[in-house]
């Protein structure tokens, strides 16, 4: 009985590999598999609540956390990477065309590494509280915003856009497989960022106060919370690297005045003469703007208010050349020297780096962005 059982599995299998070429890890590609220096790695949950009738509890906003250390850890503290609108944890990790990401670069200098899925995204829970509504990133949104920006040449500096992964006409566009594999990994995200600055804020705190003080290094729509987390853990953020922070000050990019009515933020942040109500910061803008290709930025009226509780907090920040954000970030820099942070502002054009969209961290030059960031935080987080 046992050798027919098995003379009709091998003829089942048989067939299930009739016309099917046979494979091996090598036929994967070196693509698939990074060399990696992580020595020990732990994943856990921070944050989060329960919400609803006894009986029917279930918890929201807790947010995800995957954390790699190197076999030696030789940096005085950690960093905590923290993604954009869209995104996941997983923009550190690797790029879109299987090249090493930031997070084993910085493992390779020395740091244990903390990367998050912010609440209701990604691997935290997705549960919405209340209805929130969800926003997604269609495909010619990602092109013109992220992956081709030269096609579309929306903005004066987009045509200089040369770094993103592939070859061909359709590199950038759908149907290209590095943009492919990349826009795989676009997911829904809250529609309602007041909502997502409280709820990272929060997860945010509950990681710090876990694992003590960290350099917290943040993307586009992260760029919010940055300033939330260390207004409410200033001792425990030791530096903020800002790649790209949604902004300018007071308004979205394409959006009307007052979109950021607390400067840089939706949520409160404590200004130093006090502020019980945003309206109560007085604003104004630029008679012109810094340059042709640069928007008229709005600042505070003087004597302008001071962040309280950024005083001490150095910040990086950072715009590609052929980026969306190359109009205004400098506006963000602007605004919080004037409000008293201690603040670096980098064009990476004037660091030697060129053609880097708004996705630098997955572009073909990456590393090299990484190592300049890198020696920033070793000569200014002490």
């Amino acid at each position: 009985m046992r050798s027919r059982v098995r003379s009709y599995l091998r003829a089942v299998l048989s067939g299930l590999m009739v016309g099917l070429p046979a494979t091996s890890h090598a036929d994967f590609g070196p693509a698939q598999f990074t060399p990696t220096n992580v020595a020990r790695h732990a994943m856990f949950y921070v944050g989060g609540e329960y919400v609803g009738d006894a009986g029917t509890e279930v918890m929201f906003g807790q947010m995800y956390v995957e954390a790699w250390a190197p076999a030696k850890v030789t940096r005085k503290y950690p960093l905590v990477l923290i993604h954009g609108l869209g995104q996941t944890g997983t923009n550190w990790m690797v790029t879109p065309d299987g090249r090493k990401g930031w997070a084993d670069y910085f493992i390779e200098q020395g740091y244990v590494v903390y990367m998050v899925d912010q609440p209701a995204r990604g691997r935290s829970s997705s549960l919405i509280d209340g209805g929130a509504k969800m926003r997604t990133t269609p495909v010619p949104m990602a092109q013109r915003l992220f992956t081709a920006p030269e096609q579309a040449k929306a903005w004066p500096q987009a045509e200089k856009h040369t770094q993103w992964p592939g070859s061909g006409a359709q590199k950038g566009l759908l149907g290209d497989a590095v943009f492919d594999a990349f826009y795989a990994g676009v997911v829904p995200s809250l529609a309602d960022n007041k909502q997502s600055e409280a709820l990272v804020q929060k997860a945010a705190s509950a990681l710090l106060d876990k694992i003590g003080p960290a350099v917290l290094l943040v993307h586009s729509q992260a760029g919010l919370f940055a300033w939330g987390i260390a207004d409410a853990r200033p001792a425990l953020v030791k530096g903020i690297v800002a790649v790209e922070p949604s902004g300018p000050p007071f308004q979205n990019a394409t959006q009307a005045i007052r979109e950021l009515p607390w400067g840089l933020t939706n949520i409160a942040v404590r200004y130093e003469p006090p502020v019980n109500d945003p309206a109560e910061i007085q604003i104004e803008q630029q008679a012109s703007a810094d340059a042709n290709d640069l928007v008229k930025c709005w600042k505070q009226q003087e004597p302008a208010r001071k962040l309280g509780n950024l005083q001490n907090v150095p910040v990086l920040l950072v715009t590609a050349q052929a980026s969306y954000h190359a109009p205004y970030d400098h506006c963000t820099a602007a605004f919080l020297k004037q409000a008293g942070v201690p603040t670096t502002y980098w064009r990476l054009e004037e660091q030697g780096i060129t053609g880097n969209g708004h996705l630098m961290m997955l572009e073909k030059n990456n590393l090299q962005i990484a190592q300049q960031l890198e020696g920033w935080i070793r000569l200014n987080v002490k």
